[in-house]
C-alpha cells in the first residue's frame, strides 16, 4: 500500500534520511524503530510531504506523492498523528473531532463521533472538556480520534506511547489492534520495543536515516544481535 524507495531528506544542509527504502503492505501494522534522532519523525513528515524529499519515490496506492502538497496527501487517505499532538486547546473534545471531519472515501472505514467515543471511553467522559484540561494520554487519544474523523485508509502514528501512563499505553495497543481489524494499514514510529512487539506485524529499523533491518518480529527476536546493536540504549 505504501512504498518508500531511495528517499533522501534534508533539514537545511543536514542529510537526515539516506536512501531510505521499505514497504508497508495493506492491512498490516509496520513498526518503524530506532533510537532517538534516528530519523523516524522525519520519515513520517517526508511521507506526508511536510518535509520534501530531495530524491526518491514515495508511492501510496500506486501514485508517487513526492512533491504533492500535504493537504492533497491527506485527501488521498493518509492520516497523520504527529508526535507533539497539536490538539486545539481552547476547543472541546467534540469540537476537536469536528475539525478533523472529512467525507467518507472508498476503501476506508467511516468513523463517527459516537464510534470514536466507543473506541476511546476516556474521551466520551470528557467530551465537553477543553483540550487544555486533558492529560497527556487523553490528548494523545484525542489526536488519534481527530485523525480518524478524516476516514483514512492508512494512518501514521508518531511515537504514540511516548510520555503517557502505562495504562494508556495498554489502551493504545488495543486501539491499534482495533484499527487493523477495521482494515486500516498502520505505520507506527516507536522507541518502545515492548509496545511495538504487542501490535506490529513487521519491523523496520533505521539508524542515522538508513534502513538497517526490515522483517518480521519473529525474525528480529531470533537475531538479538540486531536488537542489541540498533535498539539498545
Amino acid at each position: 500500500m505504501l512504498e518508500v524507495a531511495g528517499v533522501n531528506s534534508y533539514y537545511g544542509k543536514a542529510h537526515v534520511l539516506r536512501d531510505l527504502s521499505f514497504e508497508a503492505p495493506r492491512g498490516h501494522v509496520v513498526a518503524l524503530l530506532g533510537r532517538n534522532g534516528a530519523g523516524k519523525s522525519t520519515t513520517m513528515k517526508s511521507i506526508m510531504q511536510l518535509v520534501r524529499p530531495a530524491s526518491g519515490r514515495i508511492v501510496f496506492q500506486g501514485v508517487d506523492i513526492v512533491g504533492f502538497p500535504a493537504h492533497r496527501v491527506a485527501k488521498m487517505g493518509l492520516g497523520y498523528v504527529p508526535e507533539d499532538r497539536r490538539v486545539f486547546t481552547d476547543l472541546t473534545v467534540s469540537e476537536n473531532l469536528l475539525v478533523g471531519r472529512q467525507p467518507p472515501r472508498d476503501g476506508a472505514p467511516t468513523w463517527t463521533e459516537e464510534m470514536l467515543f466507543e473506541l476511546f471511553p476516556n474521551l466520551a467522559e470528557r467530551r465537553t472538556n477543553r483540550g487544555k484540561a486533558l492529560s497527556g494520554g487523553e490528548q494523545q487519544m484525542l489526536t488519534i480520534a481527530r485523525t480518524l474523523m478524516g476516514n483514512p485508509s492508512f494512518i501514521l502514528l508518531d511515537e504514540p506511547s511516548e510520555g503517557v501512563a502505562p495504562v494508556i499505553v495498554e489502551q493504545m495497543a488495543q486501539v491499534i489492534a482495533q484499527l487493523k481489524s477495521e482494515g486500516l494499514t498502520v505505520l507506527l514510529s516507536e522507541q518502545n520495543l515492548h509496545f511495538a512487539q504487542a501490535v506490529a506485524d513487521l519491523v523496520v529499523i533505521i539508524e542515522s536515516g538508513v534502513q538497517v533491518y526490515h522483517g518480521t518480529l519473529d525474525d528480529l527476536t531470533a537475531h538479538p544481535e540486531i536488537r542489541d546493536t540498533y535498539l539498545a540504549a
